[in-house]
């Protein structure tokens, strides 16, 4: 998907979607009129209404084609120019969503870390796990992409995690891994391996908060389901 077209924009739309943007708020604009009005900004002379409209329809959605890293998007034919828009979108949305659990005990920000690892995890193409490592006051410390996988599976080391979180002397950790599926309902070896890390963290006084698995359906939590 070339940047170059000398086609201008005469009749005023791009102008029209500001306005409605402007004075609308989140709900003023369609998701193709979104992708639209971002990738003009970055392809000034070129009609981007199509390309918007292809790239929503290839990936299956806003959320689906914010969240493809760069490499998914460039095989897609996207100009790196595209990209850089796309991808600029995604860090900043990720960056506003996790400002809301900054300095502040997660257990009591719950919602608003639901919120930030559905818009981190929820529309990956492939399997990803991480831990966060929180201190004393449960207050977030670091949020450590620990595995990236294939379609159904990403591998977590018990020995890994515990190193990490003595390492950064964490008084506790959440697990979180995303179903690419888009159920979130555990596994058996999701189950597994979240009580051999609680047995492996136990000794070291290194409390495991909660296992919790992001799909685009919803979000599961072992420790809500009693299974931890």
């Amino acid at each position: 998907m070339s940047d170059v077209d000398p086609a201008q924009d005469t009749s005023g739309h791009r102008a029209r979607l500001r306005r409605r943007l402007i004075e609308g708020g989140a709900e003023a604009l369609l998701d193709h009129e979104l992708i639209e009005y971002l990738l003009a900004l970055a392809i000034p002379r070129r009609d981007t209404k199509p390309m918007a409209r292809a790239l929503l329809a290839e990936f299956g959605g806003l959320g689906a084609l914010l969240s493809a890293d760069s490499e998914t998007l460039a095989r897609a034919d996207v100009s790196e120019t595209a990209i850089g828009a796309l991808r600029i979108a995604q860090v900043a949305a990720l960056r506003l969503l996790k400002s809301g659990i900054a300095d502040r005990p997660v257990l009591a920000s719950w919602q608003a870390l639901s919120d930030y690892l559905h818009a981190a995890m929820a529309h990956r193409a492939t399997e990803s796990a991480r831990v966060l490592h929180l201190n004393t006051k449960n207050v977030l410390i670091r949020d450590e992409l620990i595995s990236e996988g294939s379609v159904d599976q990403a591998a977590i080391h018990v020995r890994e995690v515990v190193r990490r979180a003595l390492e950064l002397q964490s008084s506790a950790i959440i697990l979180v891994h995303n179903h690419p599926s888009g159920d979130p309902s555990p596994s058996k070896q999701d189950i597994a391996i979240t009580r051999e890390i609680i047995a492996a963290c136990r000794p070291l006084n290194i409390s495991v908060h909660d296992h919790v698995i992001v799909g685009s359906k919803g979000q599961s939590s072992l420790r809500s389901m009693g299974l931890i």
